[in-house]
């Protein structure tokens, strides 16, 4: 795949992640875990949801530059433009689907769809292999200067940022809003979705039908 073709995938994929956490928030059910702050923020700022992911965002870039220093890759740099996109397409999505469920099983079903497409967008990033958002992408720095294992890191930075999200809307709100069970849901489930997207893509069948990763090809 061409470096322009992968780049396209990237913002694809990005497009189809924040579809994803609009249709979670619209099922009312709770925001994925790396939104719960900025859906918590955006509802006792005059700032909109995509604006404060942003915003929550840079704040990671920051973290990125910190930890890295003089080793920051300049290709980082991408993740603002990218960002500004993601801020700006999940306000979009947030207004065209114009959804309040009531029914529960209506809830739930669009809970579930919105995790697949958020898993979905996050295998396509993988797959495009230039660039990951800020959120993902501090995690990664993190876990490469500590040494501690990614999936460790991601767990712990998604219930801290749920915490975070709790503590800020009970202080502000009186009650804890944006997370429930969808929050769960979407914390099970999209690594595990995504994982499937991602080994669709880049996985053959040998000649004794065995799984195996196909090489990378550019």
């Amino acid at each position: 795949m061409s470096t322009s073709k992968r780049y396209l995938l990237l913002v694809i994929a990005v497009m189809i992640q924040s579809a994803g956490i609009a249709l979670v928030v619209k099922s009312l059910l709770g925001t994925s875990p790396i939104s719960s702050l900025p859906y918590v923020l955006s509802l006792i700022s005059p700032f909109t949801f995509g604006q404060t992911t942003f915003a929550v965002n840079m704040v990671f870039v920051v973290f990125e530059l910190l930890m890295l220093r003089r080793d920051f890759p300049a290709v980082f740099w991408l993740q603002i433009p990218v960002t500004i996109l993601f801020g700006f397409c999940i306000d979009f999505f947030m207004q065209l689907f114009a959804i309040v469920p009531e029914a529960y099983a209506l809830k739930l079903l669009l809970c579930l769809l919105g995790t697949a497409l958020v898993a979905l967008g996050v295998a396509g990033q993988g797959i495009a292999d230039v660039l990951m958002l800020a959120g993902e992408g501090a995690v990664y720095v993190f876990a490469r200067k500590t040494g501690i294992d990614f999936g460790k890191v991601k767990v712990g930075n998604d219930i801290s940022l749920v915490a975070i999200a709790a503590i800020v809307s009970v202080l502000t709100l009186g009650t804890i809003e944006g997370i429930r069970e969808g929050t769960l849901i979407s914390a099970l489930l999209t690594g595990i979705i995504a994982r499937l997207f991602y080994l669709r893509h880049l996985s053959r069948i040998d000649a004794h039908g065995r799984l195996y990763l196909a090489p990378h090809k550019s």
